[in-house]
């Protein structure tokens, strides 16, 4: 039998078919500091150090996790593309980072240009919403590792902070308060537990544009308060929900309180606590419960951060303050 790469199940020509469309994709996030096209073996970036004293580079990497499994079945793969992008980015803007630029990882079982095309997508609706860079990425495919309809993919982020610009909590002080900026749902943590919770009640499928709406971009929102305000922490709720990912922006010495009945919670996280009959903690260490993202600042300056948040098009509440403690979050 003579064999060649395509009878292996590589196609090579439809893969550079795709790059072009990707390149033409990439090419409408581009920001300045872009420099050359996609088709090298990097993507460059020039950083204009002149508007920097000591700049430091902030970076980030995350995938999508198991929510793949039911954005594959339920054909959300731009949706796949932003969760990627918002994973990523939303992590390196908590120390006050601007984001430069981005690249993705694709692995397939089989090219499906329909379903790379939707990704792709996802992922420069979302650059361009970031205010960042698609300057290059991998696509991989990989016959008999993956099923011919599976994927996965993950990205990479960086940006740009000036060293004495850095927020790392250290200006946190008794009293401060949080505000939480609302999540548009689930995002892309706590899927393992989700899917398994389908698996035993299929009538949450119904909910399936709730279970899968993308998850938030926060970055211009913190860009405005950045602007207008003190800001002395910030935290990206993911896994680990607000219980493990607040104290990891506090210094020695403090903890928070968080009153729960400030949050705002869609109603799919209540249909999946009673169907599976989750202990409260456990909901909010799993989930976000509602808040996607964690501002601290001070008393004074909360009604001001508010109101921001709002002009800008997101939803936020007080949703605590911070206590003498050891880096715990309190639920009341």
């Amino acid at each position: 039998m003579k064999f060649n790469y395509k009878s292996s199940g590589v196609d090579i020509d439809k893969a550079d078919k795709m790059v072009d469309t990707y390149s033409d994709l990439a090419k409408s996030t581009n920001t300045e500091g872009v420099v050359g096209g996609l088709g090298g073996f990097g993507g460059m970036f020039q950083l204009d150090t002149s508007k920097y004293g000591q700049p430091i580079l902030v970076s980030g990497t995350d995938g999508v996790g198991t929510k793949l499994e039911l954005a594959i079945k339920h054909n959300a793969h731009g949706v796949v593309g932003q969760d990627v992008v918002a994973m990523c980015v939303n992590d390196i803007i908590t120390c006050g980072a601007k984001p430069l630029f981005f690249l993705d990882y694709l692995a397939v079982g089989k090219l499906d240009p329909n379903t790379v095309k939707q990704l792709l997508e996802g992922i420069t609706a979302a650059c361009k919403k970031s205010e960042m860079a698609l300057v290059g990425g991998e696509t991989a495919e990989m016959p008999g590792f993956y099923a011919p309809s599976k994927y996965d993919v993950a990205g990479f982020s960086v940006g740009v902070v000036e060293k004495d610009q850095i927020i790392d909590g250290s200006k946190c002080k008794e009293k401060d308060v949080l505000i939480g900026i609302a999540s548009t749902g689930i995002h892309s943590n706590g899927f393992s537990l989700v899917r398994k919770l389908i698996e035993h009640y299929p009538q949450l499928e119904e909910h399936i544009e709730d279970i899968l709406t993308p998850t938030e971009i926060y970055v211009p929102v913190v860009k405005k308060l950045l602007e207008k305000l003190e800001i002395k922490a910030m935290a990206h709720i993911t896994g680990g929900g607000l219980v493990n990912n607040i104290p990891r922006v506090l210094p020695e010495g403090l903890s928070c309180v968080v009153y729960t009945d400030k949050i705002k919670t869609p109603e799919i996280f209540a249909k999946m606590q009673k169907l599976g009959e989750i202990d409260v903690k456990e909901m909010y260490t799993t989930f976000n419960m509602g808040v996607g993202y964690v501002v601290v600042v001070s008393e004074l300056e909360a009604d001001k951060a508010l109101k921001i948040i709002q002009a800008a098009g997101y939803d936020a509440t007080q949703i605590g303050e911070l206590v003498a403690g050891g880096k715990k979050v309190i639920l009341k």
